[in-house]
């Protein structure tokens, strides 16, 4: 009951993932419909349902334009783990900021990257201006697109493709 359901506003854009759960309950209360049902039936004593993998809503919601969270995760997945200053990849990096706090830097995309603990080091408490270490390339936000938002769920739900790629 916790596998993911994707969830489509009334226009068919993704809007968000939820438990098989929630979705049962949306179902129920008759605020959603089943768009695609790939994984067979839950079944209780005295009734079969249709166990959903996507549904979509029955009304429109508004919503702002989604943002990729400022995380360490999304950090790491954006650099592809790998270095910004030497190139290394592997286990151990970690997060450095390009001018470091106690000299301004801000808590925001374009001055946070991924280092390996030498580089980072290496940099000690300087700019990389300072220190004198180029970045492998800029950094900035990554893409807030349906795809890079549920990039995680899709492996396993290959169904979810033809709705996501689209937006």
């Amino acid at each position: 009951m916790n596998t993911p359901v994707l969830v489509l506003n009334a226009n068919y854009a993704p809007l968000n993932v939820c438990t098989t759960r929630r979705a049962m309950g949306l179902l129920h209360m008759e605020k959603a419909m089943i768009i695609s049902n790939g994984r067979g039936v839950i079944r209780t004593p005295t009734t079969t349902f249709l166990r959903p993998s996507v549904i979509r809503l029955g009304y429109m919601v508004k919503r702002l334009r989604p943002r990729v969270k400022l995380t360490k995760r999304e950090i790491l997945q954006r650099d592809n783990h790998t270095c910004q200053y030497c190139g290394r990849q592997g286990p151990g990096l970690t997060i450095d900021h390009i001018v470091p706090r106690h000299r301004g830097g801000a808590q925001s995309w374009t001055n946070l990257v991924t280092a390996c603990q030498a580089c980072n080091r290496k940099k000690g408490g300087q700019s990389a201006q300072d220190a004198q270490m180029q970045l492998c390339q800029e950094p900035s936000e990554p893409p807030a697109s349906a795809t890079y938002l549920y990039r995680r769920h899709l492996q396993k739900n290959q169904e979810w493709l033809v709705f996501v790629e689209g937006w």
